[in-house]
């Protein structure tokens, strides 16, 4: 292994081996992994889920679930061994010694336990505090962490907190007891690109005067790039490849290592040439299956050249905030398949006086065939935009007309007719399937609810959409929690296409999946689109994913449209101030990390 610490590291992990106990016997999880950790250095392990990053970081602090064990290696820290220690020993280290933030602060907070009081058993726990100063310091360690008005936080529960305020709760937790090394597992994967810089900022801000080391667990190359100075790739329980950082990830060595970084979407990167595939639908199980084999098959994921999107419909100008508009008087253009009109919803909150505009005189257009994503921060309007358009809401006024047709006066026939029309993918593939339900009928429900052929029509249709996504037919017995996040999605992608609709509404349709399988749904909705002559209404956070998606941007700020324009335009010549800082804010930006064989 190449050496990448000082003597005497705080950590060194050699030849660690993890195993866990299942129906079908002993599973090796890790494999002999090495790897050194300096003291007040940050070091990142990379890779998909399933590649044993996060296993590799519980076992160091002693939080294996109850099927897991370390079979052999040494975990030293700070000179001790912490493989086998017993459990009280391991309790007066973690927490102490080793702080954790984990990556979910909705399931890691206790949802009936005040913010304050969940610091404060830390500081006691610990013996950081006593009764008397209890109340003082978890004000200190709640502003240290960036809460401002911590006295008054400190009263309040988790779900008054918003996703960034509760993930500086769990870093004020973790590092309540200034430990000398600092667990941070995908510490922001569910947060906006401003809010994840601040609360790495808070990080780096407090490790760097604690003098903590850190172990950042993370999937997104850029974060790890900018944050750390060592890196660590993981592949199915191996370690492939370590060495500094920046320059690993700008000269990668290892296929697998060079495959998460071909895949990784820029910003720097063109729009995705839709339609790659020149095989039929039928024929893309066989490249799907290679690439899910091995990481070979990362060039499977790229496609043929690239473009910029701007072929088609002609994108409007930016003025008053409106949307991709192809005339300037603003008649409706023959092309446009969805026109979106001053749309507005307003929320009356009880007990104030005045009302809440989750959007406010939203106007757009979705040229047929095309791509339009809607950008922002949690709480921008985009998703209330996204479920008026699909009617799950209502809106205040404005209006929406799809095909010519006003969507708002449509009654229960032509609704029934909208819905098979217009179809949704909704962000978490974990919980938008039934559990109940195996993937067949998954897919034959939308068919048999709206009365679509014959049972073996329908079967045959089925047979048909699985080969569209690329999963094996083999498949359709399984139940959701059989299969992994992407092929999940490829299964929520498949239902949204079963009755052949012209619009699908895409909301956050890959940002719980890893860069690989992220690569390889965008990958499949670009052909898709080509093949099918979809449009899409693309729902975001991410501006590199949106980057190698969308044909227009949309960039919506507390409720209004603030820029919009050709994606070319978008990422070349931001015009609004929160547009570049948007763009400013993206991990590892700078390094244009994925301008490989995706981007390409």
């Amino acid at each position: 292994m190449t050496e990448m610490s000082p003597d005497n590291p705080l950590l060194e992990v050699t030849d660690l081996a993890v195993n866990f106990r299942t129906t079908d016997g002993e599973v090796q999880a890790v494999k002999n992994a090495s790897f050194t950790i300096g003291r007040g250095r940050t070091l990142a392990i990379v890779g998909e889920s399933g590649s044993g990053k996060s296993t590799t970081a519980m076992a160091v602090i002693g939080l294996l679930p109850g099927n897991g064990r370390v079979v052999s290696g040494s975990i030293r820290f700070d000179g001790t061994e912490l493989a086998g220690i017993p459990e009280a020993k391991m309790r007066a280290i973690r927490g102490r010694s080793i702080g954790l933030v984990p990556q979910d602060p909705m399931s890691n907070l206790n949802p009936v336990t005040k913010i304050g009081t969940q610091v404060a058993e830390t500081l006691l726990v610990h013996g950081m505090a006593t009764s008397k100063d209890v109340d003082r310091k978890v004000i200190e360690v709640l502003t240290a962490a960036g809460l401002p008005n911590a006295a008054e936080r400190a009263k309040q529960y988790p779900h008054e907190f918003s996703g960034g305020m509760r993930q500086r709760a769990l870093i004020a937790i973790g590092l309540a007891c200034r430990p000398r090394l600092l667990i941070a597992d995908e510490p922001t994967s569910a947060l906006d690109v401003t809010v994840q810089r601040t609360i790495l900022d808070q990080i780096g801000k407090m490790t760097e005067e604690l003098g903590t080391s850190v172990l950042l667990i993370t999937h997104d190359l850029g974060l790890a790039a900018e944050r750390a100075s060592e890196l660590v790739v993981m592949h199915r329980g191996l370690v492939v490849e370590t060495g500094p950082a920046r320059q690993l990830l700008e000269d990668p060595r290892h296929p697998y290592t060079q495959a998460l970084v071909s895949a990784a979407p820029s910003v720097a990167a063109v729009r995705l040439s839709p339609g790659a595939f020149t095989v039929p639908a039928a024929q893309r199980l066989k490249l799907a299956e290679e690439v899910y084999a091995e990481h070979s098959g990362a060039a499977g994921l790229a496609g043929d050249g690239g473009g910029d999107g701007s072929a088609a419909a002609p994108a409007a100008e930016a003025g008053g905030g409106a949307g991709p508009q192809a005339a300037a008087d603003g008649t409706a253009a023959p092309d446009n398949i969805v026109e979106i009109r001053d749309l507005t919803k307003v929320y009356k909150i009880r007990g104030r006086s005045d009302d809440f505009y989750a959007a406010r005189n939203v106007t757009l257009d979705i040229p047929r065939g095309r791509t339009v994503a809607i950008v922002g921060e949690s709480g921008s309007g985009k998703t209330t935009t996204a479920r008026m358009l699909l009617k799950l809401i209502e809106p205040t006024s404005g209006s929406i007309t799809f095909d010519g047709i006003d969507v708002g006066g449509l009654e229960k026939g032509k609704l029934r007719e909208f819905r098979q029309r217009v179809q949704p993918i909704f962000q978490d593939p974990y919980s938008s399937l039934d559990p109940m339900f195996t993937i067949q009928r998954i897919l034959d429900e939308p068919l048999k609810t709206y009365k679509r052929g014959t049972k073996s029509e329908r079967d045959a249709r089925v047979r048909e959409l699985m080969d569209q996504v690329a999963l094996p037919q083999s498949m359709l017995g399984r139940y959701p929690a059989e299969l992994s996040g992407g092929q999940r999605q490829r299964v929520a992608i498949a239902r949204a296409l079963a009755l052949k609709p012209e619009l699908i509404v895409c909301d956050e349709p890959v940002s719980a999946l890893d860069v690989l399988v992220q690569a390889q749904i965008l990958k499949l909705l670009g052909d898709l689109q080509a093949e099918l002559g979809l449009s899409y209404l693309f729902i975001s956070h991410d501006l590199a994913v949106v980057r190698l998606i969308s044909d227009y941007v949309c960039v919506m700020k507390d409720g209004e449209l603030v820029e919009a324009a050709s994606s070319e335009e978008v990422f070349s010549n931001p015009r609004h101030p929160y547009t570049r800082k948007l763009l400013a804010s993206i991990p590892g930006n700078e390094l244009n990390i994925g301008e490989g064989e995706l981007a390409s």
